[in-house]
């Protein structure tokens, strides 16, 4: 043992070989090829739950970076052009500064750093310093800089202070428009700086005077991309300042231009602008017309022309215009407009559905989208909609299917649509897709068993459990079986869930994993006591959640062990222990309420309560009940308020549940107050 540890020591302390590292790792700075260690325990469950050929060969990570790994990631990193993948090198850094902590290395990160962060650190800042003036007069300086860079990051700061400031606004509005009106401003320039124009919406003042200017730039500069960018500019600056927004509506200038482009760009500005109170007014009916007036007529002729065009990008747009206008306009006689936005969706869905290319994919998001807004804003039309989803499926590319199934949950999440017949047509495909096992039938598996979910209402009948069991048994890896559990659990089949979290539980072959698995079933099982709750049944109730109650212990106790100290998991124990402690609270409150009838007070509480002067004795004991339940739930509910804030870079619908915990605990205590009549 001593002798092992003496090697491993030399080994992490050798000048030659650590200086040999440090070197390597200062080369491959800004190329990402400086890995570390993922404390998410879901991409390693997924390493390990996947088969890979490979495995036994690259168990054993390389201290050094392959050459083959640094030619291919050479345009990776911080040079990269994608933002997740600079964000990804960045957070590498400091797992390196702890590994090699030479100055040299160090000091050349910083530098590698400060050429990422440069252009934007000012304008990141918008938000917490909006009406610094010495930040403002930087900003006004550095627009005049001769350093590209430093005018790009002008440029970056003056958009998001004239979001954030007025007077920023106001005063920067009249520098935006010499340099736009320039001619010594370059032309690539001049279109990073219209864009401002968009935030000068804060009083009707300034809207028109940026309107005015983006006017002349149509007429001054016809160019292509000049008219694109300032109809988007006009678009977003109409949206904000509702200052003539129907004037921006019409913009014939660009509907009777002969490019496809500037057409897109203007169904792009119908589309954003088809959601606004007065589009709506604007293609309304007013009281005493029989028909509409000539302008809206043409422009939903316009929409509906290009529901057709050969041009899927301009097909896209126009479809999405006639949705818009078909939701947001009430008026009961629009049975036409409705066809044609149905029509228009199922024509480009069977010609999409069918190509598989990344733009035909495009064009398909859009055009579900518009299938998902249009059927929770005309419900009568949802099931139309769907059948028409269904029937393309048998049909469609595996990729396209993925996204109609993500289609067709969006929609069954808001209205009950799938029934009993559609759900034997989704078994049916579920059958014929498990044949195979390619990464595109594995990822179709799990979408299709999330629209099987939401279909089956939480109660899955035994004949649907068998199929997807089947089905994951002889094609699915335990990734796919692993992400399948995650959905049925969100969508609240936890005795499926549950199923198949035991089924892979012999798959891993770290115990933490185990662990992590184990707990997951426990839970699952845990949250299945829970649906046998009935209403006045208080003693079911009991019976429930002291049963739920063991479950979760027996998942905390897993979860804790599946832990580990560069994944500590903390927001999951801590979420789990204040699942545990309300579930406790409501059974607590639950038998505080029984006791009412078990042990009414005594026939002499009122003769107490007088002597005392305290009119919560003529309840008896269960005063000091209550009482003690509502400091369980005032504890929950500031407990829960310290997740939340602890939790601030967690996902969006995760804080929305933690949220919402809080609020159910203060109604409780609002509750308890009125009962017992405290202020």
């Amino acid at each position: 043992m001593a002798s092992n540890s003496t090697k491993s020591f030399l080994a992490d302390a050798g000048y030659g070989e650590q200086e040999l590292d440090a070197n390597s790792a200062l080369m491959e700075l800004d190329k990402g090829c400086v890995h570390a260690a993922n404390p998410s325990p879901l991409p390693a469950i997924r390493s390990r739950l996947k088969p890979d050929p490979t495995e036994a060969r690259v168990s054993a990570p390389s201290p050094r970076p392959p050459r083959r790994v640094s030619r291919q990631a050479s345009r990776a990193g911080l040079r990269s052009g994608k933002l997740g993948e600079q964000c990804e090198a960045v957070v590498r850094f400091p797992r390196l500064f702890q590994k090699y902590p030479f100055p040299i290395l160090i000091n050349s990160a910083f530098l590698k750093l400060a050429d990422v962060f440069r252009v934007g650190m000012l304008g990141s800042l918008a938000s917490i310093i909006p009406e610094r003036k010495n930040a403002h007069h930087s900003i006004r300086q550095s627009l005049d800089s001769h350093d590209n860079v430093e005018v790009e990051a002008a440029v970056f700061a003056a958009a998001n202070f004239s979001a954030q400031s007025k007077d920023f606004a106001v005063g920067i509005c009249n520098k935006i428009s010499e340099m736009i009106q320039g001619l010594a401003t370059p032309v690539d320039l001049k279109l990073k700086l219209i864009p401002i124009l968009q935030h000068m919406h804060h009083d009707a003042i300034l809207a028109s005077s940026a309107r005015e200017l983006l006017q002349q730039l149509v007429t001054s500069y016809p160019s292509n991309k000049m008219v694109i960018v300032s109809l988007h500019t006009f678009t977003l600056l109409a949206a904000s300042s509702l200052v003539d927004t129907p004037k921006q509506a019409l913009c014939e200038c660009a509907l009777q231009t002969p490019y496809d482009s500037l057409k897109l760009g203007m169904l792009s500005v119908l589309s954003t602008l088809s959601g606004t109170i007065a589009v709506k007014h604007y293609f309304s009916i007013a009281s005493g017309n029989v028909g509409s007036s000539p302008r809206s007529s043409d422009l939903v002729k316009l929409a509906q022309e290009c529901c057709y065009h050969n041009n899927r990008g301009i097909a896209a747009h126009g479809v999405r215009v006639l949705t818009n206008i078909t939701v947001s306009c009430q008026e009961k006689d629009l049975l036409a407009l409705e066809q044609d936005a149905v029509f228009g969706l199922e024509s480009l869905l069977v010609l999409c559905s069918e190509d598989d290319s990344p733009g035909a994919q495009a064009t398909l998001k859009i055009a579900l989208n518009c299938m998902v807004k249009l059927a929770k804003g005309r419900p009568h039309l949802s099931q139309s909609v769907v059948e028409t989803l269904l029937t393309q499926l048998h049909s469609a590319q595996d990729a396209s299917r993925i996204l109609m199934c993500h289609c067709l949950a969006a929609i069954a999440m808001q209205l009950p649509v799938l029934g009993d017949g559609m759900l034997g047509d989704l078994m049916e495909l579920y059958k014929v897709i498990g044949r195979s096992a390619t990464d595109k039938q594995q990822e179709l598996l799990v979408s299709l068993a999330t629209v099987i979910f939401v279909a089956s209402q939480k109660a899955l009948s035994a004949e649907v459990k068998a199929v997807i069991k089947q089905q994951l048994e002889s094609v699915s890896n335990g990734w796919t079986v692993y992400r399948i559990a995650r959905q049925a659990s969100r969508m609240g089949n936890h005795d499926m869930a549950r199923e198949l979290y035991q089924s892979l539980l012999t798959q891993v072959a770290s115990e933490h994993f185990y662990f992590w698995l184990n707990s997951l079933k426990e839970f699952s099982h845990a949250e299945q006591c829970l649906t046998g709750l009935q209403e006045e049944n208080y003693s079911s109730a009991l019976s429930c959640i002291a049963e739920s109650l063991k479950f979760y212990h027996k998942g905390i106790a897993s979860l804790t062990a599946a832990s580990t100290p560069l994944n500590p998991l903390s927001f999951q124990c801590e979420f789990v222990k204040l699942r545990i402690d309300l579930l406790q609270a409501f059974s607590q409150l639950i038998c505080t309420c029984s006791s009412l009838k078990t042990s009414p007070p005594p026939a002499i509480a009122t003769t107490i309560a007088m002597t005392l002067g305290n009119d919560l004795q003529r309840c008896g004991r269960i005063s000091n009940q209550m009482k003690l339940s509502m400091e369980e739930f005032r504890s929950l509910a500031s407990r829960y308020g310290d997740l939340y804030q602890a939790s601030f870079d967690a996902d969006s619908a995760t804080l929305r549940n933690v949220e919402l915990y809080p609020e159910l605990a203060q109604y409780f205590l609002f509750f308890g107050s009125i009962l017992l009549n405290v202020e």
